[in-house]
Formats: structure tokens, C-alpha cells, sequence
């Protein structure tokens, strides 16, 4: 049986070490923290939580509960980790980010299959037959790694920028300004909203729009031959995770159906919606610290302390926590990989997590779930076969291998992912809800009959 190479302690990296272990193989799981930092990372623990602590809704028939009902089902160990270190989010999945990466340490450390190496890596072995290799170095893999991938695939390094949200400490939040609701009253009141007038949003918004934001690094551009180079950089941001400064700039009511979204949010002091609203989610399992929903930027953190305490509430807020933007790096898998994970020049390497084009934390570790499924398969001299194309995973997987060249960017599960219903049943079903419900199940089904054959 071939050796597994797992190259990441983020989260698809342990993922996959985990699953791929699970069916008997040896697996070497690389990281270079702390040895090594990124410029996102505060620590050198396996699976830290960068941006928030969110891993998305829970809601039945919603994309994301149907991606995790998947993991789920498949027995995925960061999931299980998750689940056992949660925090009240009303309808979505949150976790103590501390408690989570120690119970994923403790999955890792008493596997008897898997060997941690605290190591940088920057070499990748194409020619090794006795490796399955999956790199799973995530957003801010190193230059050295990251030209040496561009070595392999002879494409371009694609990268956008991402961000990282503030976290206030809970003991100086002025309760007497916001309230706990859920909007549309779904799961229970958990978040904290902060409500603003319409004169409070419109200083607000001036403030924001005009605060002086933070010079770009040179760290930040990733020539093709994986040098610091010392030009001035473009920041290219990702569409789905916008700066808050990016999105106010884009029209004045832009937030207020964004992160600043009132709707749904009924204060029950007034008996009616705030103009506009932030909201505050849990952080970890004490509650003593809070994160500002969507509200990643690039301020000054000067700035940031002046401009964010002017949300009702945060007047007096002591920021445990400011938001920060950092490079993401991703490769252009529609034309690099095949729907096993797998380099198409180089079938012995796989790509995992957010490198392979996937965006966000529950997508990375499903990503990781198929890549060490995939990987173990592989070490044991079999083909694996590619989850079906109906499910989430299989429509997550299908995206970043077959969009189109020219407009591919990361994505997050949606339904729009998801093979549609017939045409004629679409017809026949007009409630949205209903067909949704009719797709989880079909996708569900498929899963299990992967899952049933995937284990032989």
C-alpha cells in the first residue's frame, strides 16, 4: 500500500489525514506552523478558524445543512469536532474556535496512523510512485510551495483577497442600546443587534467611506516565479467577501442590504425594524467575546477603533480583535483537475480545501473529507470514484472543475450549484421550498449509494 502525504493542519488537511487513516493507510500530515506563521494566523494549532466562527446555517433543505448532512453521513471528524464544540448561532453552526482546533489536535495526536511533521514544504515529488500526495496548504500557502505548484501545473497562480472580521469583547457591549433576536425569529435569539437610526447610519457610512485604510504589502503579490516583489499591489477582492469600506463605496443604501440588512430583525422595543443593524455572534463557549457579522475591512486599526464605535452599543467596545485582509490564493482547477481531486499531469498530487477553488470553512473540510476518501482509494491501488454530481459534494466538486475558464472564481455550496429539478416537475412545483426539499432528498439518497460502494 502507496504512503499518503498530507501537506496542511488547516482544515481540509487534517480532514482528509483523518479519513484517509480511517481506512488503514499511513499518512504523514505536514504543517508548517509554528515554525513558520502566516500573516493571518495567531497561532500554530491544527484547524484555526482565520476569518469567523460560522460553518453556516443548520436550516433543513438549506445548501449548506445538506453539504454538512452529507459530511455527516461520511463520518467526517472535523464535523464531529464542530458539532461537539458549538455555541448558540440560531440557526447556523458556530464554535468556540479554541475548543474546536483542541479537540481536532486530540483526533489527530491518537491516531496511531498518522505522523506529524512540523516541517515547511517546498518541494512536491511528481516522480515519486510510492506517494499519493494531498496539498492542502490553504489560502496563504507559502511562496516557495506556491511556486512549485505553478512548477507542476505550468499555470498561473490565481488570487483574490480575503478578510477577517473584528471580535469585541462581550463585558463592553452597552446592553442597554441592542437586543437579542434571530432574524425572522429562526432557531433562537442568540445574536446581538446593534439598530441604527437613519441620521446614526448616514454618519456612520460617511465615517466608513472616508477612513483611512491600510497599504497593500508586498508580501500580498505572488509573481508567477513565486518572488516578494516589491511593486505596488492591486487588490483584487473576492466578490462573496467584500471589504465593508468596498461595499459602502458602491451606493449608500448598499449596506443596508448587505451585512447592514435590518429585515427580519424586529427590536423588540420599538416593535419595528432598525434602519439599519449589525449584528454580533457569539465566539466562544464563555460568551465573553463576540465577532461583527460581515464586517471584514481594510481600515487602520486606529481607524477601525474610531469608525466602529460609532454602532449603537460598541461606543465603549474594547476590540479584542480587528479586522484584517489577506491574500487567498487558489488554483484555476477548472483546467488543472479532475473530479477525484487529482492533478490531471500528475495523478499521484491532489488538491484540497480552499487551494482546489472552494470558499469557505465547510466546504474546505468536505473538500478534505473527498480527498482523503479519494487518496486512500488510490494508496490502495484502486480508481476511486467520483462522488455523484446530484449530491452538494458531487455539485461543489463538478463547479470547480468545469466552470467556465474565463469567469471562474471560488464558490460556497448554493443551490444554484445543484443539478435543478426537471423541467416538467418544476412546472408542477411551484413552491421553492418543496423542490429544494425534493433535491436534499434525491441528493441524500445518491450519497448514501456512494458511500455504500466508496467503502468496499
Amino acid at each position: 500500500m502507496k504512503k499518503i502525504h498530507v501537506i496542511g493542519g488547516g482544515l481540509a488537511g487534517p480532514e482528509a489525514a483523518l479519513q484517509a487513516a480511517s481506512f488503514g493507510c499511513e499518512v504523514v500530515l505536514s504543517e508548517m506552523r509554528p515554525l513558520r506563521s502566516t500573516e493571518a494566523h495567531q497561532t500554530g494549532e491544527f484547524a484555526e478558524l482565520v476569518c469567523s466562527n460560522s460553518l453556516k446555517s443548520e436550516s433543513e433543505n438549506t445548501a449548506p445543512w445538506l453539504l454538512k448532512q452529507e459530511m455527516r453521513r461520511a463520518g467526517s471528524f472535523l464535523l464531529q469536532a464542530a458539532d461537539a464544540s458549538a455555541v448558540p448561532a440560531g440557526h447556523a453552526l458556530a464554535v468556540d474556535r479554541v475548543e474546536f482546533s483542541r479537540r481536532v489536535a486530540e483526533l489527530i495526536a491518537a491516531h496511531p496512523k498518522i505522523e506529524v511533521r512540523r516541517e515547511e514544504v517546498a518541494r512536491l515529488d511528481e516522480t515519486d510512485g510510492e506517494t499519493i500526495t494531498v496539498l492542502a496548504s490553504g489560502p496563504l500557502t507559502s511562496s516557495p510551495l506556491a511556486a512549485e505548484l505553478q512548477r507542476l501545473t505550468g499555470a498561473e497562480q490565481l488570487a483574490f483577497y480575503d478578510s477577517i472580521s473584528p471580535i469585541v469583547d462581550a463585558s463592553t457591549i452597552d446592553m442597554d442600546r441592542v437586543y437579542f433576536a434571530a432574524r425572522w425569529d429562526k432557531g433562537t435569539a442568540d445574536y446581538i443587534n446593534c439598530p441604527f437610526t437613519k441620521e446614526e447610519y448616514e454618519a456612520f457610512l460617511d465615517a466608513l467611506t472616508t477612513a483611512e485604510t491600510v497599504e497593500a504589502k508586498s508580501w500580498e503579490a505572488l509573481p508567477t516565479d513565486g518572488a516578494v516583489t516589491a511593486a505596488p499591489v492591486t487588490m483584487n477582492y473576492f466578490e462573496g467577501c467584500l471589504p465593508i469600506e468596498e461595499t459602502a463605496r458602491r451606493g449608500r443604501d448598499t449596506l443596508r442590504f448587505g451585512p447592514m440588512k435590518p429585515a427580519g430583525l424586529t427590536n423588540p422595543k420599538t416593535g419595528r425594524w432598525p434602519y439599519a443593524a449589525v449584528q454580533l455572534r457569539q465566539e466562544n463557549l464563555r460568551a465573553d467575546s463576540y465577532n461583527l457579522v460581515g464586517f471584514q475591512n481594510h481600515l487602520k486599526f486606529g481607524e477601525q477603533a474610531r469608525v466602529l464605535r460609532m454602532i449603537p452599543g460598541l461606543e465603549h467596545a474594547t476590540f479584542l480583535r480587528y479586522g484584517q485582509i489577506h491574500r487567498n490564493t487558489y488554483i484555476h482547477a477548472p483546467s488543472l483537475l479532475t473530479e477525484t481531486l487529482q492533478l490531471r499531469a500528475h495523478p499521484s498530487i491532489m488538491i484540497a480545501g480552499q487551494l482546489s477553488g472552494v470558499e469557505g470553512y465547510t466546504e474546505s473540510i468536505a473538500s478534505g473529507l473527498l480527498a482523503g476518501r479519494y487518496a486512500a482509494a488510490l494508496a490502495r491501488g484502486l480508481q476511486p470514484t467520483p462522488v455523484p454530481r446530484i449530491t452538494a459534494n458531487g455539485s461543489l466538486t463538478h463547479y470547480i472543475t468545469h466552470a467556465e475558464h474565463k469567469k471562474f472564481q471560488p464558490a460556497n455550496i448554493t443551490f444554484d450549484l445543484l443539478l435543478p429539478l426537471e423541467e416538467e416537475l418544476r412546472k408542477k412545483i411551484r413552491d421553492k421550498k418543496e423542490r429544494h426539499r425534493i433535491q436534499c432528498e434525491r441528493a441524500l439518497e445518491a450519497w448514501d449509494a456512494w458511500l455504500a460502494t466508496s467503502r468496499a
